[in-house]
């Protein structure tokens, strides 16, 4: 099973960008769909984007589509999430996770610890 450590959160303002990284140890990154999920403070935490095990399909929420790309490198077993055109709305605590059987990643078995992004207005 993968280990999973999540990196590139900060602080930025309305507009900007920021790209989250995730590295994952193990042999067998390539059999999980990876995943990234937030929390906000007071919410619980909801799905963002996912891409399929190979890379070839992704699939994001209606709240971040067209402003965030999910992509992923299995020579180097990391799945990052490049976010643009932040909103206040888009701060929380992301957790990047992993799932070996939905590439939607329904059922997560692998979860980091999370990164904290910040969105000022």
């Amino acid at each position: 099973q993968v280990q999973l450590v999540e990196s590139g959160g900060g602080l930025v303002q309305a507009g900007g960008s920021l790209r989250l990284s995730c590295a994952a140890s193990g042999r067998t990154f390539s059999s999980y769909a990876m995943g990234w999920f937030r929390q906000a403070p007071g919410k619980e935490r909801e799905f963002v984007a996912a891409i399929s095990w190979m890379g070839g399909s992704t699939y994001y929420a209606d709240s971040v589509k067209g402003r965030f790309t999910i992509s992923r490198d299995n020579a180097k077993n990391a799945v990052y999430l490049q976010m643009n055109s932040l909103k206040p709305e888009d701060t929380a605590v992301y957790y990047c996770a992993a799932d070996p059987r939905h590439y939607r990643l329904s059922e997560p078995v692998v979860w980091g610890q999370g990164t904290l992004v910040t969105v000022s207005s």
